[in-house]
C-alpha cells in the first residue's frame, strides 16, 4: 500500500444517501473514453485510499477502496475491466464492496456455520423468480452442494439454512409495506390465526427461543400491546387520509409501521433481527440502510427442492396480493398451551394448511385478478411428508395405526461455563411423534405406550380417526431440563382391549438402532438412509396377552390432572425413563 502518498488526518465525511431520493441513471461506461493526465495534489488533499494490484499465486488481484459514491465506484471497475482487456489478463477483485444503491442489482455468496448463504437479487415477476430458482438449485448441485442431508439416524432434514422471503417494492417508497401498513397487519394476524404457516415451513429448531419465534411465543402480554398497536394504526392512518387534500396510499407516514410494531415483532429478549416478521430494514431509525420497506419473513427453511421452493414463494404471493386486495382483520387468538400441544401434530397442522388453501382458493374465485386460478393442494403434501415423515403403520383387530413424527421445540438452556467461556447449550433431547388410529370402538379400544393410555381426540379429518401426541426422552445429555429423567426408548405401543384386559397386539419403535449399533458415518443416499430409519420400526415386541388396567384414571385418558396439554401425552410426567438415571450412576 502507498502509505506514504496519502492524508492520515480525517477526510470529507460521507453521508448515507437516503433511499427515498430521487436518483439519475447510472452512468454508461465508455469503451475508449478520453483520460485526463493525472494530477499532482498536495498530501493534505489527496485521496485517504488507494487501489491495490498485487500478484499471488500466479493471479493478479486488485484490491478495491472504500467508495461511498456508487457512481464513481462504477467508473472505476469499469477502468479496471478495460486494463484487464487491454493486456488481455484476467483479474480477481477484493477489497470493499461498492456502496449499497436501489439501482444495482447483485447476488452475494457468504460462507455460514455449516452452509453457504446465498442472498439473490429481487425479483419483479414470477417468471423471473421461477427462473433464478431453479438456475440457484442447478447451479449449487453442479458444484455438490445440495439443500438437505440426512442425519445419522436417517432422518431427513434440511441443511438448517433459511429461505427467507423478503417482499418490498423497486424503491423504499415504493414498498407497499410502507404504503399500506395494514398490509403487515393483515399478514401479522393471518399468521396468528393460522399456525402451520409458521411450523410446517419452518426448521427443526422452533420455538420461542428459536431464530425466528411467532409473535405469540414470547411474552403472555405480546398480543394484548399488538391490539393496542392495530388500533393505532387505524387510527393513525385515518387521521392521516382525513387531512390529505388528495387520495391515495402517500398520505400515511412512511415512519408509522417501524414506530407501531418495532418493540412488538422481537425475540425474547428484544433483539429485532431474530423474529418470524423482521422489520429491521422497514424503515429503522439507525440509518438510513434500515430504511429500505423490506419486511424479511424468516419462518422458512430451504427446502430440498426448487419446485417446492417455488410452491412457497407462490403461497405467500398469494396471501400477499389477498390482503393488498381485502385487508385482513380479526380478533386474536390466545392459544395458550394449544399451540403446540396442536398445531406440533401432523394432523392439526396439516387441517389448518388446508384451511388456508382453502381460503386462498376462494379468494381467486372472488378476484378479478384470479382469471380461473386454483391453488392445489396436493402441491403442499410433499411439505407434509418431509416435516412429518410416516414412521411406520400396522393393522391390528381391524384397527389401523399409523405412527409419524411430530415436532419438537428445542429450548435454549440458562448459561452455563465452558473452557471457552460462557454457553447457552439447546437441549434437543426431547421428541415427539403423533399416533394417529382409524377404526377404534369408543369404550372399549385405548392406546397405550410405555404402558400409559394416550389422550385421543378428532382433527376433523377422515371420519372414525383419532390422534394423539407423545412426548419422550430420546436421549440423556449431560446438561439438559429434568437430567433425572432417563430415556424412554424403545416406545412400546400396545392396542389394548378395556372389555377383556388384554393387548391386542402393537409395535415398537427405536430411537436407535434395535441392535445397539453405532453408525459411524452418515446416509450416502436416500435409500440407505430410508434403510436406517425402517430398521427402526418393528411390528414385535409389544406387550401380549393380560394387560392389568386397574391402575388407570379415567383422567389418564384426558392427560395428568390440570394439564395444559391434553392432546399430548408426556412420558416424562409417568415414568423416570429406561434405566432410570440413579441405575446408571450405580453401574459406572
Amino acid at each position: 500500500m502507498p502509505l506514504g502518498s496519502l492524508a492520515w488526518t480525517d477526510g470529507p465525511d460521507h453521508h448515507d444517501v437516503s433511499p427515498f431520493a430521487e436518483r439519475p441513471d447510472l452512468p454508461v461506461p465508455e469503451n475508449n473514453p478520453e483520460v485526463a493526465p493525472a494530477r499532482i495534489l498536495d498530501i493534505e488533499e489527496a485521496p485517504r485510499t488507494a487501489l491495490g494490484v498485487e500478484v499471488r499465486d500466479g493471479h493478479v488481484f486488485v484490491f478495491l477502496p472504500p467508495i461511498a459514491e456508487v457512481d464513481l465506484a462504477l467508473r472505476l471497475v469499469a477502468a479496471i475491466e478495460r486494463a484487464a482487456a487491454a493486456r488481455a489478463i484476467p483479474v480477481v477483485l477484493e477489497g470493499y464492496p461498492l456502496a449499497g444503491d436501489p439501482r444495482l442489482t447483485s447476488l452475494s455468496v457468504t460462507p455460514d456455520p455449516g452452509v453457504i448463504e446465498v442472498n439473490v437479487q429481487p425479483t419483479g415477476s414470477w417468471a423471473a423468480l421461477r427462473e433464478l430458482t431453479v438456475n440457484l438449485y442447478e447451479d449449487a448441485r453442479q458444484v455438490h452442494l445440495t439443500t438437505e442431508k440426512f442425519d445419522l439416524d436417517g432422518t431427513h432434514t434440511g441443511t438448517g439454512g433459511g429461505n427467507h422471503f423478503t417482499l418490498g417494492g423497486s424503491r423504499a417508497a415504493d414498498s407497499p409495506l410502507l404504503r399500506r401498513p395494514d398490509l403487515l397487519r393483515s399478514m401479522l394476524t393471518y399468521w396468528q390465526h393460522h399456525p402451520s404457516l409458521s411450523y410446517v415451513f419452518a426448521g427443526r429448531f422452533i420455538g420461542p427461543t428459536s431464530q425466528a419465534p411467532r409473535v405469540d411465543e414470547g411474552r403472555f402480554e405480546t398480543l394484548y400491546e399488538l391490539e393496542i398497536a392495530f388500533a393505532e394504526l387505524e387510527r393513525t392512518t385515518a387521521e392521516a387520509r382525513a387531512g390529505a387534500s388528495g387520495s391515495g396510499d402517500a398520505v400515511t407516514p412512511p415512519w408509522l409501521v417501524d414506530r407501531l410494531f418495532r418493540h412488538l415483532l422481537t425475540d425474547l429478549v428484544g433483539n429485532t433481527h431474530r423474529a418470524e416478521f423482521c422489520i429491521d430494514k422497514l424503515f429503522s431509525p439507525d440509518s438510513e440502510r434500515g430504511r429500505l420497506g423490506l419486511l424479511e419473513l424468516r419462518g422458512f427453511e430451504m427446502p430440498p427442492h426448487p419446485q417446492m421452493a417455488l410452491v412457497q414463494a407462490l403461497l405467500v404471493r398469494a396471501l400477499v396480493a389477498r390482503f393488498w386486495e381485502e385487508p385482513y382483520a380479526a380478533p386474536l387468538v390466545r392459544w395458550g398451551s394449544r399451540l403446540h400441544d396442536r398445531f406440533l401434530l401432523p394432523a392439526f397442522a396439516a387441517a389448518d394448511l388446508r384451511e388456508v388453501v382453502g381460503e386462498v382458493n376462494a379468494w381467486l374465485a372472488r378476484s378479478p385478478y384470479g382469471q380461473g386460478a386454483v391453488f392445489d393442494d396436493a402441491w403442499l403434501a410433499p411439505f407434509l411428508e418431509f416435516r412429518f415423515p410416516r414412521l411406520g403403520e400396522a393393522d391390528i383387530a381391524g384397527v389401523h395405526l399409523e405412527l409419524r413424527q411430530a415436532i419438537e421445540p428445542w429450548h435454549v438452556l440458562g448459561e452455563e461455563a465452558s473452557s471457552g467461556g460462557t454457553a447457552r447449550y439447546v437441549d434437543s433431547s426431547v421428541e415427539r411423534v403423533q399416533i394417529s388410529a382409524t377404526g377404534l370402538t369408543e369404550g372399549r379400544h385405548v392406546v397405550t405406550c410405555n404402558g400409559v393410555p394416550i389422550p385421543l381426540v378428532a382433527t376433523g379429518g377422515a371420519p372414525g380417526s383419532v390422534v394423539g401426541g407423545v412426548r419422550y426422552r430420546a436421549w440423556a445429555p449431560w446438561s439438559a431440563l429434568h437430567p433425572t429423567i432417563g430415556v424412554h426408548s424403545p416406545l412400546i405401543f400396545d392396542l389394548v382391549d378395556r372389555w377383556n384386559a388384554r393387548s391386542l397386539g402393537g409395535f415398537t419403535y427405536h430411537v436407535t438402532h434395535p441392535g445397539g449399533r453405532s453408525y459411524a458415518d452418515f446416509p450416502v443416499n436416500a435409500v440407505a438412509a430410508e434403510s436406517r430409519r425402517s430398521s427402526r420400526f418393528t411390528k414385535h415386541g409389544h406387550s401380549s396377552g393380560p394387560v392389568d388396567i386397574g391402575g388407570w384414571r379415567d383422567a389418564a385418558l384426558l392427560g395428568p390432572p390440570g394439564s395444559e396439554y391434553p392432546t399430548t401425552l408426556d412420558l416424562r410426567r409417568f415414568t423416570p425413563g429406561n434405566p432410570p438415571p440413579a441405575e446408571r450412576e450405580t453401574d459406572n
